[in-house]
């Protein structure tokens, strides 16, 4: 098995983009150190693109298939990403992917999109296929450009 905590964030991103990288390794901490890659690499509206294709790219190589609770969620990514840009923009810069990690564990945490929305807008169709904005908090701006959706 990959040891994800052993990985550069270069093979990290070699692997994950050439669709390598073992789906045992793709964990909620690879998703946010590759998210930092990309938002640390390249404007807001760049980095959404390139994760956004990346992971459903990814996900087709493995067959992961398409279904209410599995699959691209369109929703989850867009706030991931916002919510990267925001903490690379109040903390930074990071040296490293897991730098970023260990100062903000906070989004190591999937229970971090419950300070912005309700259980059933996040876990709506319509959410899957579409950012929709929060409706308990407002997420962050960014800096450089907003995300167009």
């Amino acid at each position: 098995m990959v040891d994800l905590n052993a990985m550069s964030d270069e093979a990290l991103l070699t692997a994950f983009e050439e669709c390598t990288l073992p789906m045992a390794a793709w964990t909620h901490r690879a998703h946010v150190r590759v998210a930092f890659l990309f938002a640390s690499r390249f404007p807001a509206p760049e980095s959404l693109d390139r994760i956004r294709t990346a992971i459903k790219t990814y996900n087709a190589s493995r067959q992961i298939p398409e279904s209410p609770d599995r699959g691209y969620h369109e929703t989850i990514t867009v706030v991931f990403m916002r919510l990267v840009h925001d903490a690379i923009r109040h903390t930074g810069p990071f040296v490293t992917s897991d730098v970023f990690c260990e100062r903000h564990p906070e989004l190591l945490e999937k229970s971090v999109l419950s300070r912005f929305y309700t259980k059933d807008r996040l876990r709506s169709p319509e959410a899957k296929r579409q950012f929709i904005e929060p409706d308990l908090a407002p997420l962050p701006e960014l800096a450089d450009a907003l995300i167009e959706c």
